[in-house]
């Protein structure tokens, strides 16, 4: 898949606390928003969890074993 760069995305994480909501800039940083709208789209989240959550400042999710050392 390839992204429109002048096109704006939106995606929606739904976790057990409620939903963040992100707008994704593919003009600014495109191969990022190409490989997270591509991965997403293919389910690859899905029921991935955060496994590192530092509150007022950060969340880390994305790896599919949760542990943080990568998929």
């Amino acid at each position: 898949m390839q992204i429109e760069t002048n096109k704006t995305y939106h995606a929606t994480i739904k976790t057990n606390k409620g939903d963040i909501h992100l707008q994704l800039n593919p003009a600014e940083a495109p191969q990022t928003v190409n490989n997270f709208v591509t991965l997403a789209r293919d389910g690859y989240y899905d029921g991935v969890t955060f496994h590192r959550v530092v509150p007022g400042f950060v969340i880390q999710g994305g790896d599919p074993t949760g542990t943080g050392s990568g998929g």
